[in-house]
């Protein structure tokens, strides 16, 4: 099976002003004159890493990465006093897509998606599919509300003593109604104790379902507590709104990308994005090709093997 492959350095990056007080961080690594790929990444909110670049062979992509608003590097953040959410949702994201496509002057490219950046993916491939040459989706999520019920209820069933400690995170009269709006008030408490308890207890939720299946070790930037804030608020920010999205419009216009190729990556025991949701969107969307792997949940060594197998075989396309 393929490997990542060498560890590379960015040739260029900045600081894009996309509007609204925000400036999102970018970087291209790889070959200039390569095929165009960019990577969205998950979350929403967690940012891009150096592990990303590695997915493709530096001598055939011009990679761009980049930090969606109040992740990572981009300015500001959403764990800082002045993290500001009300100009932050889908539709932004998906304008700032353009923007930096424009800026960077890529005619088209690439799509990757991971976790939440796979919804992000199908948005921006639907609104603008002559902009994508191909589609990557590992893991694959469409962040319906029924989605997001099931993320933080319906998961109980699997998680029963990880959950009511998530649950008793929100005071005793929020306990039984929509946790993450609860969450998201608690984590816009201008109190860092109210507000830091919150973010460490949504984060040992999400570590609790993202081991699943997986063995992964818990995530370590959960350590680092501006990050544990700017993660948990942009979160529950776009998850009580369900990230602005009409329920299930996503798998009902997957008919507007026949034409474009997709490989969709997803671990049969991925309790978080259970399966039938990359199954039923492969059924829906002409042309793709779902990959299962048996064994594997939402991270897993496995799922990075087959994102590079399918950025190398997109590569020999020419």
């Amino acid at each position: 099976m393929p490997t990542l492959h060498p560890p590379i350095e960015p040739y260029d990056h900045g600081l894009l002003d996309v509007g609204d007080g925000q400036l999102l961080y970018w970087e291209v690594c790889g070959n200039p004159d390569g095929r165009p790929a960019v990577v969205l990444h998950g979350g929403p909110g967690s940012g891009c890493t150096p592990g990303k670049r590695r997915l493709f062979d530096p001598g055939a992509y011009r990679v761009v990465l980049f930090d969606q608003r109040g992740a990572g590097r981009s300015r500001p953040h959403a764990g800082d006093p002045d993290g500001d959410l009300s100009v932050n949702t889908t539709a932004h994201l998906l304008d700032d897509l353009e923007l930096l496509r424009a800026h960077l002057g890529i005619d088209r490219w690439l799509v990757l998606g991971s976790s939440w950046g796979s919804t992000l993916a199908l948005a921006h491939a639907q609104r603008d599919p002559e902009r994508v040459s191909e589609v990557v989706l590992a893991p694959v999520t469409m962040t319906r509300r029924s989605d997001i019920d099931w993320l933080y209820h319906g998961l109980r069933r699997f998680f029963p003593a990880e959950w009511a400690r998530f649950r008793d995170g929100v005071p005793a009269g929020e306990r039984d109604g929509d946790l993450v709006a609860a969450y998201a008030r608690l984590l816009a408490d201008p109190d860092p104790a109210v507000h830091d308890g919150a973010a460490r207890r949504w984060c040992d939720w999400e570590d609790a379902v993202a081991a699943a299946g997986s063995g992964a070790a818990g995530n370590p930037r959960y350590a680092d507590a501006r990050f544990r804030r700017g993660f948990a608020r942009v979160v529950t920010h776009y998850f009580r709104h369900g990230a602005w999205l009409e329920e299930g419009r996503l798998l009902a216009d997957a008919h507007l990308l026949a034409g474009v190729p997709g490989v969709l990556v997803h671990g049969r025991l991925d309790l978080g994005s259970p399966l039938v949701t990359a199954w039923e969107l492969a059924a829906a969307w002409p042309g793709s090709e779902l990959v299962v792997l048996e064994g594997s949940g939402h991270t897993s060594g496995a799922l990075t093997d087959r994102i590079v197998a399918a950025t190398d075989r997109f590569a020999a396309r020419g």
